[in-house]
């Protein structure tokens, strides 16, 4: 009898355990089901949401673009002749602004996974000249970059932070699309066949920034209300910041402004 009770025993005991380390293990999901989940950032309400608009003005003597000598290249110098092409170091508007400026927030913007536009950006070799001159990108977005010219290309990013590439691109050859990880700006662009060519790029984790073009206008929209700090950034000229604070629904301006430099003796 004794050997009865010790063999139903056993068992029993290793029941007991086994449903001991059951308890434990569905203890677990009870346990991170109470701890608190991060929360999501709210997307922005673009009822609400602000904008913060204005210029990139120039003041003093404009400069004088050079011209370009493309004669080592019959290809590149035919694709401009009759009008030698200009270099676009400093391009100055008509109404007195700067071209080429690239202006973003950079600080303030709520820190969010923010989308990444399918769509890409191009960056087009033609006449043997990178356009635009400047492109700005998010993190991660694609940037199409295309050789409409009858000859050979190839295109040396120098970035700092992110990876550095070297790729050549045969004449009028498919396009190739490339991205950068990380924010970085400035990332100059140049080619180690045609030396005056140079492009830049800018990465930044966010939507809010633009390029001025042939108005010197910049216009950042769907902005959350809060405190920033806007710079605007210029091949030459280097960077300019500002403050800014905007509630909901409303809309400021703010003016850049760029002297010309004292020319070297």
């Amino acid at each position: 009898m004794k050997k009865v009770l010790l063999s139903f025993a056993i068992p029993c005991a290793m029941f007991v355990v086994g449903c001991g380390g059951s308890k434990t293990s569905e203890s677990t999901p009870k346990e991170e089901a109470s701890a608190p989940a991060a929360s999501a950032p709210a997307a922005v309400d673009e009822a609400n949401a602000a904008t913060v608009a204005g210029k990139v003005s120039f003041t003093g003597d404009k400069p004088a673009m050079r011209t370009i000598d493309m004669s080592a290249n019959p290809a590149c110098a035919r694709a401009h002749a009759g009008a030698p092409q200009k270099s676009e170091e400093v391009v100055v508007n008509s109404n007195g602004t700067l071209k080429n400026v690239f202006v973003w927030v950079k600080t303030g913007v709520p820190d969010r996974q923010w989308p990444v536009p399918g769509t890409p950006v191009e960056l087009a070799q033609k006449g043997c000249m990178y356009g635009p001159h400047v492109i700005g990108v998010m993190s991660n977005q694609d940037i199409k970059i295309i050789n409409g010219d009858p000859t050979n290309h190839n295109i040396h990013p120098l970035p700092k932070i992110n990876q550095e590439w070297n790729e050549s691109q045969p004449p009028n050859g498919d396009s190739k699309l490339k991205k950068f990880a990380r924010e970085e700006v400035m990332i100059p662009v140049k080619c180690n066949v045609h030396p005056w060519m140079k492009a830049y790029i800018a990465v930044v984790p966010n939507p809010y920034f633009q390029v001025t073009a042939k108005d010197g206008a910049f216009d950042l929209k769907n902005l959350p209300p809060g405190n920033y700090t806007l710079v605007a950034w210029h091949e030459l000229y280097g960077t300019s910041e500002q403050s800014v604070m905007v509630g909901a629904k409303e809309s400021k301006s703010v003016t850049f402004t760029f002297k010309a430099t004292a020319p070297a003796d």
